[in-house]
């Protein structure tokens, strides 16, 4: 079987593979309701569609942000450490 990935899945096969265990015993744990595996991946896969790239999104959002502050920061320091020409 040919495992094809898709763009909105970020997760390695690893972690795919125990967030599916996690989100199974999550819903046993808290509705006392048995799910399968086929059903969680369709869970997980729905959340990663709708709210992962988000989430993907606001992370690169604000390793943004923070690198403009840094970069301003670093300019400031740069400029009071010009000379004053007579």
């Amino acid at each position: 079987m040919v495992n094809t990935r898709r763009s909105w899945d970020l997760l390695s096969e690893d972690k795919r593979k125990k967030s599916i265990r996690e989100l199974i015993d999550f819903i046993n744990n808290e509705s006392n309701e048995e799910i399968g595996i086929i059903a969680a991946e369709r869970i997980l896969d729905y959340f990663l569609q709708t709210v992962g790239i988000q989430l993907y999104n606001k992370g690169i959002i604000d390793s943004i942000n923070l690198m403009k502050d840094r970069f301003e920061n670093m300019e400031l320091d740069l400029e009071s450490l010009q000379k004053e020409s007579d």
